[in-house]
């Protein structure tokens, strides 16, 4: 006699249908990689410049306002314009990191933001800072683009979500950095405090020259290369098992058009996957599948700028001051709260985004920016048409940016440059992400040096109404344009692509796949023990 579970034994059981018990025991995660992710942390230490400089100028600007005796218009510029400077730097990034490498495109970003923040530390008038600020911006460009493409390019699939919001994590870092910096030096004399809040925004960049010889070229560019023994040696050390890594190689020689046959140590790479023909492909003659992923990659950096955060986080003081905190140490010390509150959910969204998927953590956030927005507009509405101190306003205006900046910081924020990076194709990816950050810098440019004129035009309220209504026009676009990638190589992303029906296929498959289950249940054996010929 048998011992069965759920069926009957007999001669005619298809062993194709028969599972053991160890075909459930649960599939064993791969450690993760450390060599890839302190890797990954010392690429991302690029982004602390951008965040800094973020969180370090909503309060400078309070106190340079004051100094230059400047407008609110000027300020606004002042503030803004850096965005705008480092389109320079983003759209020459992808081409000299095609020439240099990933990794001294990293030190060349750091170098220039360096000189950037002393001239910005030593300015002696209006003029003069915003030399500065062009300096500094294209150094932020350069490392805007270059983190997330080195670190997707590096990382293992199991942890390339994990890893690629770093970048994402160390610009919320640097933001937080700034804003303790605007607290701890605002005690100085008015000239100097902001200088000095300024001018210590180099500091970072010459940790980032020292880290950098620590750092391995990114494996695709040194295949890109020719180099395919270097190339080896870097996907040994940061792939979770050597089948990953051979697999991984096989994979990028695929997408340069090197023969899967091909093992020399150096070979010859054919010209067209140095650059050449690369914007034509990206802009004139797309495939459908490269049309969705820039159509997914534009869409998604524009989005996360136009939905107001820059308008939250470089004008927090103003927004603070606007729900009725007249004290400028509150108003900092509020400022720090919002920054700490950013930090401390980007660093929860790094554990989630290779456990829920990209998708349903990009839409929940996306729906929780709504909410916020919107209940900080009816806050501010209320308190600017109250002629007595609103306190339940007050604090709920508060809350709001707090949550806001939560459910920014646990979805849209990192999902951003994880997504964007990580579905471009290996020929098209330097310029194709140029072009998502040229997008994302616009657009931040465009919010950041405008605020306090639409604050004006339709009041304080009316501003994030407006953002309320961009972000739920996001929320449509992310639903029926971005299919998930969690789990998939970057050689897989073109087959996830080029469907703008996908979402209606994807529908249909599931119900397909749930029927086959159903119906199949009959037809498969759980076998505890041996197989008996009869009772």
């Amino acid at each position: 006699m048998a011992a069965g579970l759920g069926a009957k034994s007999n001669n005619n059981t298809d062993p194709q249908n028969q599972k053991t018990l160890a075909d459930f025991d649960p599939q064993k995660k791969p450690k993760r990689n450390l060599y890839a992710s302190g890797a990954a942390i010392l690429a991302s230490m690029t982004s602390i410049l951008l965040g800094y400089d973020i969180g370090v100028m909503s309060g400078a600007a309070l106190y340079i306002k004051d100094d230059f005796k400047v407008s609110d218009t000027q300020i606004e510029i002042l503030i803004g314009i850096l965005n705008i400077y480092s389109l320079i730097g983003s759209l020459a990034a992808g081409r000299t990191s095609d020439w240099i490498g990933r990794r001294y495109t990293i030190v060349l970003a750091g170098a220039i933001f360096f000189a950037g923040a002393l001239l910005m530390g030593f300015a002696t008038n209006y003029a003069f800072l915003m030399g500065g600020r062009f300096v500094a911006g294209v150094g932020v460009g350069y490392a805007l683009m270059i983190a997330p493409v080195y670190t997707a390019e590096l990382s293992p699939a199991s942890t390339r979500g994990f890893l690629t919001s770093f970048p994402e994590v160390f610009i919320n870092g640097g933001i937080l950095l700034g804003y303790v910096s605007n607290y701890g030096f605002s005690k100085l004399p008015l000239h100097l405090g902001w200088r000095m809040m300024l001018g210590i925004g180099a500091i970072p960049s010459v940790l980032l020259a020292v880290g950098v010889l620590a750092m391995p070229e990114s494996p695709r560019w040194l295949v890109m290369q020719g180099r395919l023994a270097d190339a080896k040696k870097v996907l040994d050390k940061t792939s979770d098992s050597k089948e990953e890594s051979m697999l991984r190689l096989a994979d990028i020689k695929e997408a340069a058009g090197i023969p899967e046959d091909c093992n020399d140590d150096v070979v010859q790479v054919p010209k067209i996957n140095r650059g050449e023909g690369v914007w034509k492909e990206l802009l004139v003659r797309p495939t459908p599948a490269v049309r969705h992923i820039i159509v997914a990659a534009v869409g998604i950096h524009f989005f996360q700028q136009a939905s107001g955060i820059d308008a939250v986080v470089l004008y927090s003081p103003r927004i603070f001051e606007k729900a009725g905190i007249a004290s400028s140490d509150k108003k900092l010390l509020a400022t720090v709260a919002v920054g700490f509150v950013k930090t401390i959910f980007i660093l929860v969204a790094t554990f989630l985004l290779d456990k829920i998927g990209r998708r349903p953590l990009l839409l929940s956030s996306v729906a929780g920016m709504i909410a916020s927005l919107a209940t900080l507009a009816i806050s501010l509405t209320v308190i600017d048409q109250s002629h007595k101190k609103m306190i339940w306003a007050i604090g709920l205006a508060i809350s709001t940016v707090l949550s806001y900046v939560a459910f920014f910081s646990i979805g849209m924020g990192p999902i951003t440059w994880v997504y964007s990076s990580e579905i471009l194709p290996l020929k098209l990816r330097a310029q194709g992400a140029s072009i998502g950050v040229m997008v994302n810098r616009v657009t931040s440019g465009v919010v950041s040096m405008t605020f306090l004129s639409l604050s004006k035009a339709i009041t304080i309220g009316g501003s994030f109404f407006l953002y309320a209504s961009i972000a739920s026009v996001a929320w449509v676009f992310f639903y029926t344009c971005l299919p998930e990638t969690q789990g998939k190589t970057l050689e897989e992303m073109g087959a996830l692509f080029g469907n703008f029906r996908w979402l209606r296929d994807s529908k249909r498959e599931k119900r397909r796949n749930k029927a086959n289950e159903i119906n199949g249940d009959g037809a498969s054996n759980v076998q505890l023990g041996p197989v008996s010929n009869g009772n």
